[in-house]
């Protein structure tokens, strides 16, 4: 294929991506990732990943893209806005992440993907690919950063100097040759405010490490058993996910609230108190987290967050 044609076709996918809500698309080639797969070992055989032993599992198909979608020549790595305007209004209250305020992201981001992925085959012609949102065994943050949308941070999370990071991240693996995006530069610089922050020191003191086992999120998602004793004092009360490395990162000063009507929160969720928090029903549970990721945690999961929270 030539290149004007092959340039025509990425065209095509960036507008019809940014007409699905997408707020960025990138191209890298599908290629395997050997250094990727080099520091994913060395971090797995550090037990940064804690219990999260499916991390473990599928390791050829984690690093190589063409032991997901035989033939694959194109990774398109895409990015959606989840920056909500409002947040939780008492300051008190049991505190939740702002990218589950509304509705799973996953049912949100999969049906555009698959509308992406037929409107390509519609253009284009027949296309061998499959759609991924955090649901699979792909190095997102890897792909993303090979496809010039952003680079890894140093709390480990993808930063866009004039979006932040407060966005999801989905593929297409595609077996369409497209011409690839030049990674991005990293401008943390000599920042350290997402590791002086982190309470839980789950940041490496040279940042870009995440010890997953200390991290606040895996604690209140993750971690099926009760909470260790040595993080009492030391959750700043979040009790599903957090946000810390997030809110104090420079970048997500450039965070712009997001347009997607399904990922606005529960009309009750962000008027909820603490005291509405601690005496919190199974059947309230079920209504204002009837579609959200708060599900994954389950009503026990987040009554035994609440809990520790008290106890601090």
């Amino acid at each position: 294929m030539n290149s004007e044609r092959q340039a025509r076709y990425a065209q095509w996918i960036r507008d019809e991506a940014q007409r699905l809500g997408f707020m960025m698309v990138g191209f890298a080639k599908a290629e395997r990732l050997d250094e990727e797969a080099r520091r994913l070992e060395e971090w797995l055989h550090r037990g940064y990943q804690g219990e999260m032993g499916y991390l473990e599992n599928h390791f050829e198909k984690r690093v190589d893209p063409t032991k997901l979608v035989p033939g694959a020549k194109t990774v398109i790595s895409l990015v959606y806005n989840y920056f909500p305007a409002n947040t939780q209004n008492d300051p008190n209250a049991p505190k939740i992440a702002r990218y589950a305020f509304g509705k799973d992201y996953h049912f949100v981001l999969k049906p555009k993907l698959k509308e992406l992925l037929h409107g390509m085959r519609e253009q284009i012609g027949n296309i061998e690919g499959r759609c991924f949102v955090d649901s699979a065994p792909v190095l997102e943050r890897d792909w993303a950063m090979r496809a010039g949308v952003g680079w890894t941070g140093k709390n480990t999370l993808l930063l866009h100097p004039r979006a932040g990071s407060y966005f999801f991240l989905a593929e297409l693996i595609v077996d369409l040759e497209l011409p690839a995006d030049a990674p991005m530069h990293d401008y943390c610089g000599t920042c350290t405010r997402c590791i002086d922050a982190c309470p839980t020191d789950a940041i490496s003191p040279q940042g870009y490490i995440l010890d997953g086992s200390k991290c606040i999120s895996y604690l209140t998602i993750e971690l099926r058993d009760a909470i260790p004793e040595a993080f009492k004092g030391q959750m700043e009360n979040w009790m599903f996910g957090c946000d810390i490395c997030q809110e104090v990162c420079p970048w997500n000063r450039f965070s712009q609230p997001h347009q997607e009507e399904a990922f606005q929160p529960h009309p009750d969720l962000l008027d909820m108190t603490r005291s509405d928090w601690q005496e919190l029903t199974e059947e309230t549970f079920r209504e204002v987290f009837r579609k959200s990721a708060v599900k994954r945690t389950k009503f026990s999961g987040l009554k035994r967050n609440i809990a520790f929270l008290k106890r601090e």
